[in-house]
């Protein structure tokens, strides 16, 4: 059964690689581009556990960027939870750019999840970063976290460090602020993740992890995991 249904998204993913050839473009003067990208995972976890009952997953995303530093765009994966949801969808909107030449980059914006065979499931997000360096601190906040008319508050720290050989290594830290009407004890994550650019496609292994909160609440899906992701981007 697993067999096959890797199969299945391997030849999806081969399907989306094709198909998304042609999506890349930039206007001649530079103002407006749009991009799209691809990605195999022997896993979809967000914010420390799974969304795919720790099966395979493939995702996609396309995007339209304009020289202003406003973005639009759109990500969706195959999901398996504890719902009759099969899929998420999400959209998203914002603003990003750097505070003169500070080195100081930022970007808010506002998400939209959405489950289509499910949508009492959806919910909105707002978020807001900060970058300098090899460091990023992050916010995103809402109040009607997993569609529970719930407030959830996320705060998330980063690290990034190119090494030798163009391999790029990475490392977060999340801290999830839930009312207690969510959960009874809030959730902290990690990971730490190696990633190249090889060939013209995208190599990422990364681990991640979960606080004993975390487990208790999320189970086998929260336990310690290594993803490894293969992607490509256009």
């Amino acid at each position: 059964m697993k067999l096959s249904k890797l199969s299945a998204l391997c030849f999806a993913a081969t399907t989306m690689f094709a198909a998304s050839s042609a999506m890349a473009w930039e206007s001649e003067d530079g103002a407006h581009s749009t991009s799209a990208s691809v990605a195999l995972s022997t896993d979809y976890v967000w914010r420390g556990y799974s969304q795919t009952d720790e099966e395979a997953a493939i995702s996609g995303s396309f995007d339209y960027a304009h020289s202003s530093g406003f973005y639009v765009g759109t990500w969706a994966s195959n999901i398996d939870f504890d719902s009759d949801a099969s899929m998420e969808l999400d959209v998203y909107a914002g603003f990003g750019g750097e505070f003169g030449d500070s080195g100081i980059g930022y970007d808010v914006g506002a998400l939209r999840y959405m489950y289509p065979s499910e949508e009492e499931l959806d919910w909105n997000e707002l978020y807001a970063s900060l970058s300098y360096s090899y460091f990023s601190f992050g916010v995103a906040h809402s109040g009607d976290v997993y569609g529970s008319s719930e407030t959830g508050t996320y705060y998330s720290v980063g690290f990034d460090y190119d090494l030798p050989y163009g391999v790029a290594f990475s490392a977060g830290y999340g801290y999830y602020d839930y009312d207690d009407d969510v959960s009874d004890e809030d959730h902290q994550d990690y990971r730490l993740g190696l990633s190249k650019e090889f060939a013209g496609f995208g190599f990422d292994v990364s681990y991640y992890g979960m606080d004993d909160d975390g487990e208790d609440a999320y189970g086998d899906t929260a336990d310690d995991r290594v993803v490894f992701t293969i992607s490509k981007s256009l």
